[in-house]
C-alpha cells in the first residue's frame, strides 16, 4: 500500500458531503445549482414558482447538445487530473499497481448518467458526484486531491472496510436518532413551537416564559444573542450565566445560575430544566449547522421545550414530535407592524437616505466604504455592525444607531442583522444582493431577504420598555440602493420559503471512538471520518451535514502524532482557520502541546505574533490581515483552554491580548475609505464575477448533486437556478465532530473570505488599493 499524507493544498479534502446516498432516502429536489429542468416537469409549488421555472427554463434551455458538451468538458478536465496524479507518482516511483484499473473506474464515472440505477451504476455515479463536488469548490487541484484520495482510500477499504464492512455498518446505522438520548425520551415533554414572521414577538413570548421558570436555558445561534439573553436577564436581577465555545460566565455573587445563555452547540444535554428556549428553529435544515438544532431538540431534558422561528419549520416540527412522543402545541404571531416593498430604489443617491436608515452590505471593505460615503455625503454619522466586530462593539454601534437623541441617523450592516439583533430600523436598504461565501459568490435566499427585510419597522428597539412611546407600530420599509436590484427583492417579498423536509445530523463521537477499532492507528482521521459518513444509514427524516470544516481540521490532526481519539475528535471540532498556510502553523502547535501534554504558555507559543499589538494601528491590509490572524489564534486557545485545561493556563491573559487585538481591529478598519465610483465599480463586478459563475457550474455539475433539507432556496433571477443558503458556525460543547469552527472565529457567512475566485479578489485588492490613493 502506497503511503499517503497531505498534499500541501488549503483544503485537504474538497468532496465535503456524505459520498453514499443512503438507499432509503427519498430527496425531492436536485441540488439548487442545478434545478431548472426538474422544476420544467412539476406543478406542486405555487403559481408564483411555477412563473420563474418558466422564465427560467426560457433563460438557460439544457438541451441534449449542451449536456453532452458539459460532460465531454468534465471529462477531460478530468482525463487532465488523471494525467497530473499519474505523473506524481511516476516521478516518485510509487505508482500503484491498480492504477489501470482505477483509471478505467474514473473515466467510466465520467460517462455515467442520472438515468442509470443499478447497483454498479449508482456506484459510479456517486464517484462522479464526488469528483464534481471537488471540482467546484476548489477547481482543478481539488480534482487532483481528490483521485489522491480516492486512489489511497481504495486500498485501505479492501484491507480494513471490506472485511468486516457489516459490523462497520451496524455503528453507522443512524436511523434512530432519538434513541442517543434515553433521559429525554424517559421525559413527557412539552412542545411549544412559536412561529411568524420577523418582528411579531414570537421569541419575546418564549423568553417571557423563561424568566418566570426555576430553572431553564436558553439556546441562539451566535454569540451575540447569547450575550443579549445573558445581559437582559442579569439586568433583570436574575442569577444566569453564559456559556458559549471559547467564553463561560458565572453569576458575579456565586449563585448558581437559574438560567444558561448559551450557544446552540453548547447547550447540556446532561441536565434537567423546566423550560428550554431554542431560538432559529429552522436552522435545523441548515446544511452546515443543523446537527446542533437536531441533537437540542431531540436531547434536552426540559420539561416544556419553546421553540422559536419560520412557519416553514411547522411540518417538520410535527415529524419530530411524533417520533419523540412530545406533545406539540403550535403558537402562531402576526407580525406586530405593518412591512411594505417600496416602488422604488435610492437610484443609488445616498442623499436620498433618512434618519433611521439600515443600508446592507456583504463584504468588510463595502460595509466600511458604504459608512465613510454616507458621512462624507449627508455630513451625519452612522453605526456599522457586522460579525467580525467584538460582541460588545456590536452592541453598542446598535445602541447608537438606536438612540434617537444622538447624531448617529444611520446603520450600515450585513446580514448579522438578520438574525435577532434589537434594532430600531425605519428602511432595510439592500446594498447588494449578492455575498462571498467559501464556495463563490452567492445571490440571497429568498429566507434571507425576507429576513434581514423584516427588521424594517421594529416593534420595540433595544432596552425599550414595555408601554413605552417605542411601543406604536410603524410601518417598515424595504428597497434597494440600486435600481437593478429591487425587482428582485419585490418577488422575494412576495414568495413563501418552501417548507422544511429535513433535519440535519451527525453521527455522535461514540461512532468514530469504536469504528477507529477496526482501522490500525497510522489511518488517517479523514479516512475514518469520510468512511463513516460513506456507509451511514439515515432515517428520511434527517440528512447528514455537510463536514468541510471537519475533514480540514483533520489534516491538523494527522499531521501531529501521539494525539488519542478523544484529543482527535476535539481538534476536528476545533475553530481552525484554514484561509493561509501560515494560519494553519498556530493550531498545528496547539496540537502539538497537547499530543506532548506540554505547557501551552502563550507566550511561548512561536507561531503567535503577538509583536503586531506593538505596531503603529494601519489601515493597511496586511497589517489587518495580521490583526485577524492573530485574534483567530486567541479565539482557538480560549477555545481549547476550556477542553484542555491543564495545557491551556493562560485563558486570562488570552482574554486580555484579545481585547487589545479587537481595539486595534476597529482602530485600523476605521481607516479605509472609498468613493461612489469605486464602490459601483466593484459591485458591477460582482455581479459580472457571478454570472460567470453560475454558468462555469452549470457547465460541469450533474443534477443528482442535492440538498435534502429544502432549507435556503432561492432563484437566480434571469438566470433560472437556485442556491443553497450558507451560514456560519459555532463551537461544539464537548469533543467530537459535532462542530464545526467557522462562527466561534466570530464570523459571519457575508465576511467569511476564503474560498473567492482569484480573479474577483485580485479585482477587489486593486480596488482597495485605489481606495487609499484616492
Amino acid at each position: 500500500m502506497q503511503s499517503w499524507t497531505g498534499r500541501g493544498s488549503r483544503f485537504l479534502f474538497c468532496a465535503l458531503r456524505s459520498f453514499t446516498r443512503p438507499t432509503k432516502r427519498q430527496f425531492t429536489t436536485s441540488d439548487p445549482l442545478y434545478r431548472s429542468k426538474r422544476n420544467a416537469k412539476h406543478d406542486g409549488a405555487g403559481s408564483d414558482q411555477k412563473r420563474i421555472s418558466k422564465a427560467a427554463s426560457k433563460t438557460q434551455p439544457k438541451t441534449t447538445r449542451r449536456l453532452l458538451a458539459a460532460e465531454r468538458d468534465f471529462t477531460r478536465l478530468t482525463e487532465a487530473a488523471l494525467r497530473d496524479v499519474k505523473f506524481k507518482y511516476e516521478a516518485t516511483g510509487e505508482l500503484p499497481a491498480a492504477w489501470s484499473q482505477f483509471e478505467r473506474q474514473v473515466l467510466n464515472a465520467c460517462h455515467v448518467t442520472e438515468s442509470k440505477t443499478t447497483a454498479k451504476w449508482g456506484t459510479l455515479q456517486d464517484l462522479k458526484k464526488s469528483l464534481q463536488r471537488a471540482y467546484l469548490s476548489t477547481g482543478v487541484s481539488g480534482l487532483r486531491d481528490e483521485l489522491e484520495y480516492l486512489l489511497y482510500a481504495e486500498d485501505l477499504t479492501k484491507t480494513y472496510s471490506a472485511p468486516s464492512l457489516e459490523a462497520q455498518q451496524k455503528l453507522a446505522d443512524l436511523r434512530y436518532p432519538a434513541e442517543w438520548y434515553p433521559n429525554a425520551r424517559s421525559m413527557q415533554r412539552s412542545i411549544h413551537l412559536h412561529v411568524g414572521p420577523t418582528n411579531s414577538g414570537k421569541t419575546y413570548h418564549a423568553l417571557q416564559r423563561l424568566k418566570s421558570s426555576k430553572s431553564g436555558f436558553y439556546a441562539g445561534p451566535l454569540r451575540l444573542l447569547a450575550q443579549e439573553v445573558y445581559h437582559r436577564f442579569k439586568d433583570d436581577g436574575i442569577p444566569t450565566s453564559l456559556v458559549t465555545g471559547d467564553d463561560v460566565k458565572a453569576p458575579e455573587d456565586g449563585q448558581p445560575p437559574r438560567i444558561t445563555s448559551n450557544t446552540v452547540e453548547m447547550v447540556s444535554v446532561g441536565q434537567e430544566y423546566d423550560v428550554g428556549v431554542i431560538d432559529e428553529i429552522q436552522m435545523i435544515s441548515n446544511a452546515q449547522r443543523g446537527w446542533a438544532w437536531t441533537r437540542a431538540v431531540l436531547g434536552t431534558q426540559a420539561k416544556e421545550l419553546h421553540l422559536c422561528g419560520e412557519t416553514r419549520a411547522v411540518p417538520l416540527i410535527r415529524e419530530l414530535c411524533a417520533l419523540t412522543g412530545d406533545t406539540l402545541e403550535i403558537h402562531r404571531y402576526e407580525r406586530l407592524n405593518g412591512l411594505e416593498v417600496m416602488q422604488k430604489s435610492l437610484k443609488g443617491n445616498l442623499n436620498n437616505l433618512q434618519k433611521g436608515d439600515c443600508v446592507v452590505a456583504f463584504s468588510r471593505v463595502g460595509i466600511h466604504a458604504l459608512k465613510a460615503d454616507i458621512e462624507k455625503t449627508t455630513g451625519r454619522r452612522a453605526a456599522i455592525v457586522y460579525g467580525s466586530l467584538p460582541a460588545e462593539i456590536r452592541t453598542q454601534q446598535a445602541n447608537l444607531f438606536n438612540d434617537p437623541h444622538n447624531e448617529y441617523d444611520f446603520l450600515v450592516a450585513s446580514d448579522a442583522i438578520g438574525m435577532g439583533l434589537n434594532l430600531s430600523c425605519k428602511r432595510i436598504i439592500f446594498e447588494t444582493l449578492i455575498k462571498r461565501l467559501p464556495g463563490g459568490l452567492q445571490q440571497l435566499t429568498v429566507p434571507e431577504i425576507k429576513q434581514i427585510g423584516g427588521r424594517a419597522g421594529r416593534y420595540r428597539p433595544a432596552g425599550a420598555k414595555e408601554g413605552s412611546e417605542d411601543d406604536e407600530p410603524n410601518v417598515g420599509l424595504v428597497t434597494s440602493l440600486e435600481e437593478v436590484d429591487l425587482p428582485y427583492i419585490q418577488q422575494a417579498m412576495e414568495m413563501e420559503p418552501p417548507p422544511l423536509r429535513a433535519a440535519g445530523l451527525l453521527p455522535p463521537n461514540s461512532v468514530f471512538e469504536k469504528f477507529a477499532a477496526y482501522y490500525p492507528k497510522t489511518v488517517p482521521f479523514e479516512y475514518l471520518i469520510r468512511r463513516v459518513i460513506e456507509i451511514s444509514t439515515i432515517h428520511p427524516l434527517f440528512f447528514l451535514c455537510d463536514i468541510k470544516g471537519q475533514l480540514e481540521n483533520a489534516e491538523i490532526v494527522d499531521s501531529t502524532h501521539g494525539l488519542t481519539i478523544l484529543d482527535q475528535l476535539t481538534f476536528v471540532a476545533a475553530p481552525m482557520d484554514h484561509k493561509s498556510a501560515s494560519a494553519l502553523n498556530t493550531p498545528a502547535a496547539f496540537a502539538d502541546c497537547v499530543a506532548e501534554n506540554s505547557r501551552g504558555r502563550l507566550l511561548d507559543i512561536p507561531h503567535l505574533n503577538l509583536e503586531i499589538l506593538e505596531q503603529p494601528v494601519s489601515g493597511n491590509k496586511d497589517y489587518l490581515h495580521e490583526l485577524e490572524n492573530l485574534h483567530k489564534a486567541i479565539i482557538l486557545y480560549s477555545w481549547l483552554s476550556f477542553r484542555f485545561g491543564g495545557v491551556f493556563t493562560d485563558r486570562t491573559l488570552a482574554s486580555h491580548v484579545k481585547e487589545l487585538v479587537e481595539e486595534r481591529m476597529v482602530r485600523a478598519l476605521t481607516e479605509f475609505s472609498a468613493n461612489k465610483t469605486l464602490r459601483k465599480d466593484a459591485s458591477l463586478k460582482r455581479q459580472i464575477a457571478l454570472q460567470k459563475q453560475i454558468h462555469a457550474q452549470q457547465s460541469i455539475a450533474s443534477e443528482g448533486l442535492s440538498h435534502p433539507s429544502g432549507e435556503g432556496e432561492m432563484m437566480w433571477y434571469g438566470l433560472g437556478e437556485e442556491k443553497s443558503q450558507e451560514t456560519t458556525a459555532d463551537g461544539t460543547p464537548e469533543a467530537g465532530i459535532e462542530g464545526s469552527p467557522e462562527e466561534e472565529i466570530d464570523t459571519d457567512s457575508d465576511l467569511t473570505d476564503e474560498g473567492f475566485q482569484e480573479s474577483v479578489e485580485r479585482e477587489d485588492l486593486e480596488l482597495e488599493e485605489k481606495d487609499h490613493t484616492q
